[in-house]
């Protein structure tokens, strides 16, 4: 990569210039939504070209880093510390969740008009006694999904087709049983396959390269087209939720930052310069998956940590843990206990904590508004009108969803650095 074209991706990179393309953005959107409107193609091919990486990356990724670990030793090792991390992050972010909530009663005590504005959103009386909405007539028996149907959903019976519908869940299930059987094969048998993996491998991150550079025009076109399309009103009438679930992920982020900061040995301002390229293509793409590119030359090539691991856990970690959705779950159940004046106990609250984690892996391989359906599992276990509010967390989605895209990229990070062996250092600067 030429000095001009680093030059070029820093500066779309930057943190201040990803502000300002979304300032810019969301005021073309209220200024001139019929333009922003006629924009929004630009953002759908952008996401469209990063998500045809997606797939292939972390399909070669798995495969050859499994390979090389399985050569190595200490596969069992890994995967111990990678379970208990797992829970320990997901566990964390819902108990970040329920306290901010708590704190702040987002959905208590909220003024008349602010009422009057989600009963004409949703068509009825919010401020009524009647905690039963209807939105489309009676309300559907939600559909219960069980372990059985959550494992059944991981197998895929045709790779290519769950590679060909984008299905990185059912791919990546793939990836890690192929990976595992490649690392049983002699090394003389499947060097072929080694390099020719290895080559798609890097070619991914050389197009990943390519196309940050775009990235504040994207970021200005897509703010704008997300704007014109939901209006004002329902951001407005939902403001007291967006701030608290944005307060619950800046302590979320924060939390990540300080396991970064503590692991890698390195001072805040390298770690959050090494977070940057994550950090705008999580605001640009609103998928954690695009970023996997990021993340993983982040961690290896700014943080020092051990590539194969990195190349094996960012997939990992990124297609499972969802920590993004669960602290999601978490603030949007509370919210709505909130808003309907229902009282929570410990053990109910404790319930949500569990439902939400549970909610979270079960989103794996999900996302947009199908991410945010699954808010009802937690709200079902309380009784809570979840249907019927539904509408109410669609309007503000795309706001919520940049945020939990960048609470599973750097969340997910500061797991792969707290399941990797801290970094070797030689010398001031140096990193192995």
């Amino acid at each position: 990569m030429s000095l001009s074209v680093k030059t070029l991706q820093s500066l779309a990179l930057n943190p201040w210039v990803v502000l300002a393309s979304l300032v810019t953005g969301f005021a073309v959107g209220s200024l001139a939504p019929s333009f922003a409107l006629q924009v929004g193609f630009i953002g759908d091919i952008y996401v469209d070209l990063m998500k045809m990486i997606v797939l292939p990356f972390m399909v070669s990724a798995i495969i050859f880093s499994l390979q090389r670990l399985f050569q190595e030793g200490g596969a069992a090792q890994l995967l111990g510390r990678v379970t208990v991390v797992f829970l320990a992050f997901a566990g964390v972010a819902a108990v970040v969740g329920t306290v901010v909530l708590l704190a702040m009663q987002p959905g208590a005590d909220l003024p008349q008009h602010t009422l009057e504005t989600f009963g004409r959103i949703v068509g009825t009386d919010i401020s009524s006694n009647d905690t039963v909405m209807e939105l489309r007539g009676v309300d559907q028996a939600v559909k219960r999904t069980g372990a059985a149907d959550i494992l059944v959903s991981l197998v895929p019976s045709n790779v290519f087709a769950a590679l060909a519908s984008g299905d990185t869940l059912k791919s990546l299930v793939f990836a890690l049983l192929f990976g595992f059987a490649v690392g049983q094969v002699p090394t003389r048998v499947s060097e072929g396959l080694t390099t020719a993996l290895e080559t798609v491998y890097r070619s991914c991150q050389t197009l990943t390269h390519w196309l940050n550079l775009p990235l504040p025009i994207v970021i200005a076109c897509m703010s704008a087209s997300q704007l014109a399309k939901t209006g004002q009103e329902p951001l407005i009438a939902m403001t007291q939720f967006v701030l608290a679930f944005f307060v619950a992920s800046l302590l979320a982020l924060l939390l990540a930052l300080a396991i970064l900061w503590r692991r890698s040995g390195l001072g805040l301002a390298e770690i959050i310069g090494a977070l940057r390229g994550p950090f705008a293509l999580a605001i640009a793409t609103r998928s954690s998956a695009t970023c996997m590119p990021a993340m993983i030359e982040s961690l290896a090539d700014r943080l020092g940590y051990p590539r194969l691991r990195v190349e094996l856990l960012v997939p990992l970690t990124t297609s499972l843990l969802r920590i993004g959705p669960v602290l999601y779950y978490v603030c949007a159940t509370l919210f709505i206990a909130q808003l309907y004046g229902r009282p929570l106990g410990a053990g109910e609250l404790a319930l949500v904590i569990a439902a939400s984690v549970l909610a979270g892996f079960a989103s794996a391989g999900m996302s947009g508004l199908v991410t945010v359906s699954l808010t009802g599992m937690a709200c079902g276990y309380l009784g809570l009108p979840f249907e019927a509010a539904f509408i109410l967390f669609v309007a503000v989605d795309p706001l919520c969803d940049i945020l939990r895209t960048l609470v599973i990229v750097i969340g997910n990070t500061a797991a792969v650095a707290l399941i990797c062996p801290q970094p070797l250092r030689l010398g001031a600067g140096s990193v192995q």
